[in-house]
């Protein structure tokens, strides 16, 4: 009676090896559908730390640009001072 269920225990087996491979395959297609809905779905929209990280950074930018312009027309008129002869 032991060699039954040995060679049941195995049959058994087999058949779950079997159907999880066949599962696997019918699935793999809606599977790679899914993921493929996943990756098309759109990226959240930037929370508020993120939106005042970008304004800062953007904040920044104009700073250092508007700076920089004054700095040039600073040494312009520098230029222009130094030029003229002292009366």
């Amino acid at each position: 009676m032991n060699k039954h269920f040995e060679d049941t225990k195995y049959y058994v087996k087999r058949a779950g090896e079997t159907a999880k491979k066949g599962l696997s395959e019918e699935l793999e297609p809606l599977q790679e559908r899914i993921q493929d809905l996943r990756d098309e779905e759109e990226q959240p929209e930037p929370s508020r730390v993120e939106k005042l990280r970008e304004d800062l950074k953007e904040f920044q930018q104009r700073a250092e640009g508007e700076a920089k312009e004054a700095l040039g027309e600073a040494r312009e008129r520098l230029d222009k001072v130094r030029e003229k002869p002292a009366e």
